[in-house]
């Protein structure tokens, strides 16, 4: 694989809240997806959450009423793990967060899947070399970190570990650019990624401003909503602070 064009058929293994959202997203722009859950009971809650979504895409005008039936011929449900990634060309892990588990599944992956399979999760804060190596092949192993929810967010954290290969991180990139995507790379593991300790960074001093009595948690939360939060929907934390001048935000922190 040189490219995103070389990705053409995906499996995602778990039909959860993220797993049935990634898949539909792959399915609305024409990728044939295998759709893996262990059993019938969590198959079929994924298929009535796809029903769901794409039913909260026609409402909001995303999609067409006439669509609905050609997303879900591209979608194919399937309790056998070999059965759901022989051939694929990309496969998605997003079961829940336990390390021994995915270290089972990526084990399994690496046997079950062609050599040149690229295998990523979705993880959203367990670092991937806890499993890369299980694989066998590390080199073709990332972890794609989706918003929820996983069709209406642009963003996708790419996140590589020091086996991961540059032409993996581009093939990747390129194909998630393709379906309309925005994804940014995270170039070494941290715990959190960078979504998530830029989000938990804020939350630590929301609660520090609540537990100190200097706000409630109403105020801080339409602080957010009504004023910083407007800005960050259109320009970066370095974009506002490079327009307002780093040498003032220099002055700032120092008094913080």
């Amino acid at each position: 694989m040189t490219n995103g064009t070389s990705i053409q058929n995906i499996a995602v293994i778990g039909a959860g809240l993220m797993g049935h959202g990634i898949a539909l997203d792959f399915a609305i722009s024409g990728y044939n997806v295998y759709l893996h859950s262990r059993t019938e009971d969590s198959l079929n809650r994924g298929a009535d959450m796809l029903q769901r979504s794409i039913q909260r895409l026609i409402g909001i005008g995303v999609l067409k009423e006439g669509q609905s039936g050609d997303i879900l011929k591209n979608i194919k449900m399937s309790l056998g793990l070999e059965e759901s990634v022989e051939g694929v060309d990309l496969v998605v892990e997003s079961v829940y967060e336990n390390v021994e588990l995915k270290r089972d599944i990526f084990q399994k992956l690496g046997r079950a899947t062609p050599n040149e399979t690229i295998l990523a999760s979705n993880t959203s804060g367990i670092m991937p070399s806890e499993f890369a190596l299980d694989s066998e092949r590390p080199d073709k192993v990332l972890v794609t970190h989706y918003a929820n929810p996983p069709f209406l967010i642009p963003t996708v954290e790419l996140v590589r570990t020091k086996y991961t290969s540059d032409e993996t991180i581009l093939t990747v990139s390129d194909f998630f650019e393709k379906l309309g995507k925005r994804p940014i790379i995270a170039q070494k593991e941290v715990p959190g990624f960078i979504l998530n300790r830029l989000q938990l960074a804020l939350f630590r001093e929301a609660l520090w401003l609540v537990e100190n009595g200097v706000a409630t948690p109403q105020d801080v939360d339409f602080g957010i909503k009504s004023s910083i939060g407007r800005r960050w929907a259109v320009a970066g934390v370095f974009e506002i602070f490079e327009l307002a001048g780093l040498d003032l935000a220099s002055e700032i922190g120092r008094l913080i």
